[in-house]
């Protein structure tokens, strides 16, 4: 009869694909949250810039009176500045004119002498100002200005997006909170069933006299490098999936926040290969901590 040679087990080799495979998918998971955090938030920023205050001055104010307002608002912490430009905007009462006759399509001048719209300061408030206390304390603070007439904004649009974006956050924190425990849970017990078929290996290296550490060295090499690999290939999933989205629909490009984006790539392999070295030395010490009965 003809007897196949028994194929040699090297210690520190277990099954390649089951590992890379469970550890990407959990990794391009955990990405996928990650990249609809990035994008909550970068649409949270864009909904808080319609956040804005408007001022309308005293008429019968000289131009320099009216240039010293604007920078005395634009020296305010509460000013929102974004690409080095500040969100106080001037429109004066001509414009405020043109622009009631875009909207509404009637000509007030033909049966009015005078323009009854008056100068004004837009001014667009920073998120951490944006509180319904924080704005009423700013637009109180703005009244005091000489040749303010009147200050206005949709305290109630305020108060809508506080509150729900405060929901949104609450939800999805939970998410990511149990996403993590089951990836991590996932991620560690894959390793542990890869390692299974590698225990008397372990215990034969110990019978013949390898330290603990001669043991362990292998497995954690070559987990690590697994996670990095798993890592990597997330993040160019996630890159791919982005991109093509960006390209196929109108708008998506503007919730892109690329160096949040990067960070998020590097946090996956980081993280891939952390869980994969720390998931490795607590199977092998588990293996190298039971007696032979326990292994069989």
């Amino acid at each position: 009869m003809r007897v196949n040679p028994r194929k040699k087990t090297k210690l520190g080799r277990f099954k390649f694909i089951s590992v890379l495979f469970s550890t990407t998918l959990s990794l391009f998971i955990v990405g996928l949250f990650g990249v609809i955090v990035i994008q909550a938030k970068t649409l949270t920023s864009i909904i808080r810039e319609n956040i804005e205050i408007q001022i309308f001055l005293n008429k019968n104010l000289s131009d320099a009176e009216k240039a010293k307002i604007g920078k005395d608002l634009e020296s305010k912490p509460y000013i929102m500045r974004k690409d080095d430009k500040s969100g106080v905007t001037f429109i004066s009462q001509d414009e405020a004119a043109q622009s009631f006759l875009e909207d509404t399509g009637e000509d007030f001048t033909k049966f009015l002498e005078d323009n009854p719209l008056r100068d004004s300061y837009t001014l667009a408030i920073a998120e951490e100002y944006q509180t319904a206390e924080q704005i009423e304390e700013i637009v109180n603070e703005i009244k005091d200005i000489d040749g303010v007439f009147e200050v206005t904004y949709m305290a109630d649009l305020v108060d809508s997006i506080n509150q729900n974006l405060t929901k949104v956050a609450i939800v999805m924190g939970g998410f990511i909170l149990i996403l993590v425990f089951t990836v991590v849970m996932l991620i560690n017990n894959t390793i542990k069933l890869a390692l299974f078929s590698q225990r008397f290996l372990i215990r034969s290296m110990q019978l013949v006299g390898a330290t603990r550490g001669f043991i362990r060295r292998p497995f954690l090499s070559r987990a690590f490098l697994f996670g990095i690999l798993a890592g990597i290939i997330a993040s160019a999933l996630l890159f791919l999936i982005i991109e093509y989205t960006k390209a196929n629909i109108d708008g998506f490009a503007m919730l892109q926040d690329y160096s949040l984006l990067y960070f998020l790539f590097g946090g996956l392999i980081l993280i891939g290969a952390l869980l994969s070295l720390f998931s490795t030395l607590q199977a092998v010490n588990k293996y190298l901590n039971m007696s032979l009965d326990e292994l069989y």
